[in-house]
């Protein structure tokens, strides 16, 4: 039960690049499995992120074969909930993901916003523009969103001079 949980938590954060914040306030109808599209609502703003078939399996999986049996009153709509039924907290997550990452024994400091950092950087390495990313992260100002240029720069810079047999003679 936890496990697919976690699962289709974990890949709807990466497939969208939402804050867990936002990840925890999600409710039931926030997300539209046949279309394949999520609605992330704040105070300020509502933006619609496309979300990639296998996540759309994942949530899908937990909505159908768990979530229903370990609803309680006060889970209400919420998307994703805990053990004793009731909406996830943000601390609760934080414990989801350390405990992956220390099973997977991954040494490097990982946290909630990992995977939000992996999607913008994953989608500027295969194209994507700047205002496209800043329109699914939800950044108000676009300097928010170039950070992710700079880290893909100095990433490219340090690939080069590890790989590149020139580089390395200098």
């Amino acid at each position: 039960m936890k496990g697919c949980r976690d699962k289709a938590m974990l890949e709807l954060l990466y497939a969208t690049g939402i804050r867990v914040s936002e990840l925890i306030d999600l409710n039931l109808d926030d997300i539209d499995l046949h279309a394949g599209v999520l609605r992330c609502s704040s105070e300020r703003s509502q933006r619609l992120i496309p979300v990639y078939s296998t996540a759309v399996a994942a949530v899908s999986d937990y909505v159908l074969q768990v979530r229903s049996q370990i609803l309680s009153s006060e889970g209400g709509r919420a998307l994703f909930i805990n053990l004793n039924g009731r909406r996830l907290t943000r601390q609760g997550f934080w414990k989801i993901i350390k405990t992956y990452a220390r099973q997977a024994n991954i040494v490097k400091e990982i946290t909630p916003h990992t995977l939000r950092h992996s999607f913008a950087l994953h989608l500027l390495e295969n194209g994507a523009e700047l205002k496209d990313i800043q329109a699914m992260l939800g950044h108000a100002d676009i300097s928010s969103t170039q950070v992710y240029v700079h880290l893909l720069n100095d990433h490219f810079k340090e690939v080069y001079r590890h790989c590149h047999p020139r580089a390395k003679l200098g």
